[in-house]
């Protein structure tokens, strides 16, 4: 008996010829290579005896469903027609991010879909793109940066803090917030999320738990910021009761850094495989919800979304004990994630990539850029929109066309004349990169209900 296991040892136990054994030859390659191959088969011949006591395990479910219920991988053809759609905004939105929903509606799974007025080309669906699927969730549709997020919380403190503090200010932004790959907080905090079974019980997030661990608390690089500014709350209805006027707020903007990154793109990878599409749509492959690796992606896709609320909550936990002040109101919500919804009257599959949720009563921020106001809202449940909304103004410029054609002296004239200070930031992160936001507010006026404004005043992004 040779050293590494085969599929002649399996069959040798009584594995039937099909499916099985290449699904077990990979299972046991992913996340048992360093189990001796005896161990490897007395616990697969368990398996085979009995696979129903099996399902759901991390290592063994997937190779009990191939006992039980083979997946069918067939390649799968568009439908001739798009399922029912509404595009706000449609002047401001290049072609190439159209096309990308028009192809995603005519995905076998797909039920309904909507373009929000910031959106842009991007990789499977565009950004800004919603779309309801029928019991099948889709990585790309979700993204990457999966729950990346904002977070805004309000002080009690009079906003001539930022003037006459502002070195003070500058200070916690430079040495108490961490962006990019490489930067961690030296002082590292423990959180509940580490306490989840999703990293014991999954073998792909339980390998990610240390790196989640030192990354708590930390920014990605790109378009993630932490941000002092002016908070005007106009709606004298606010949810917390706050008189109109000014406060001083910190506004951030992140997601679940490598944790998030990495199930994206494991399961990118089971869904491709899984699910054969034509060439120019194959990143819209998607995971059937009844599957081992369905199931499994919506349980750490969820952890991955709660990762980057807990890093949100460390963030604004340390700058509210450095600036010695409790927040007296928080609004904060997902923009790359899925949902559990009810789409004419049947439970669906919502994903919103770059989209805000705006269920009716439902609180968001959606910002501008760092030289214009950001806007808290209330989703007014549009149901022609699946309940959303942008999820900011929306990239005019590529980051490629950034660098070809601004200059970092124009990028400071602009931040000089709106009085906004840069710690960081990128060429590529200019404001004029950026759609005007008033443009985009207006065109999705029957999707929220402005309560108030926020805008940057000293912002913080990787170097």
């Amino acid at each position: 008996m040779g050293k590494k296991l085969s599929g002649k040892d399996l069959i040798k136990l009584g594995f039937p010829k099909n499916n099985s054994i290449n699904v077990t030859l990979g299972q046991i390659n992913r996340y048992q290579k360093r189990v001796k191959k005896e161990h490897i088969l007395i616990e697969a011949k368990k398996v085979l005896l009995n696979p129903e006591a099996y399902q759901g395990d991390g290592i063994w479910g997937k190779i009990a469903e191939s006992l039980l219920n083979p997946i069918e991988v067939k390649r799968h053809v568009l439908k001739t027609t798009r399922s029912p759609f509404q595009i706000y905004g449609e002047h401001e939105i290049d072609e190439q991010a159209k096309y990308q929903l028009f192809d995603a509606l005519k995905l076998p799974v797909a039920t309904a879909g909507a373009l929000m007025p910031d959106a842009h080309t991007g990789y499977g669906l565009p950004i800004g793109g919603v779309l309801a699927t029928k019991n099948a969730v889709i990585p790309y549709g979700v993204g990457v940066d999966i729950g990346c997020r904002m977070c805004l919380t309000v002080y009690p403190i009079a906003i001539s803090y930022l003037k006459g503090k502002k070195h003070q200010l500058e200070n916690i932004l430079s040495e108490h917030t961490k962006f990019g790959m490489y930067e961690t907080h030296k002082i590292k905090h423990d959180h509940e999320i580490f306490e989840r079974d999703e990293f014991k019980t999954i073998p792909l997030v339980k390998r990610l738990k240390d790196k989640a661990y030192k990354q708590l608390g930390t920014s990605g690089g790109g378009n993630h910021f932490v941000e002092f500014g002016v908070i005007t709350i106009t709606d004298t209805a606010n949810e917390w009761g706050l008189k109109t006027g000014e406060y001083l707020g910190v506004l951030s903007h992140s997601g679940s850094r490598g944790l998030g990154a990495n199930i994206a793109k494991h399961y990118t990878y089971l869904a491709t495989k899984q699910c054969p599409l034509p060439k120019h749509v194959q990143q819209l492959a998607w995971l059937d919800l009844d599957t081992h690796d369905g199931q499994e992606y919506w349980l750490a896709m969820n952890l991955a979304g709660d990762y980057a609320q807990a890093c949100h909550d460390d963030i604004h936990a340390r700058i509210s004990k450095l600036l010695g002040s409790k927040p007296i109101a928080k609004i904060e919500n997902h923009h790359n994630f899925a949902w559990k919804q009810e789409v004419n009257d049947e439970e669906c599959i919502v994903h919103r990539k770059g989209a805000t949720p705006a269920a009716k009563g439902e609180l968001g921020i959606i910002p501008g850029s760092m030289t214009a106001p950001g806007y808290i809202v209330r989703g007014l449940g549009n149901q022609a929109s699946l309940q959303s909304a942008s999820h900011g103004a929306g990239r005019l410029h590529s980051r490629r066309a950034c660098k070809e054609k601004f200059t970092r002296s124009e990028i400071k004239k602009q931040l000089k004349a709106h009085d906004v200070t840069l710690i960081g930031g990128g060429i590529d992160e200019a404001p004029m990169a950026y759609k005007n936001i008033e443009k985009v507010m207006a065109n999705q006026q029957e999707l929220v209900e402005i309560i108030g404004t926020f805008t940057p005043k000293i912002v913080r992004m990787d170097q």
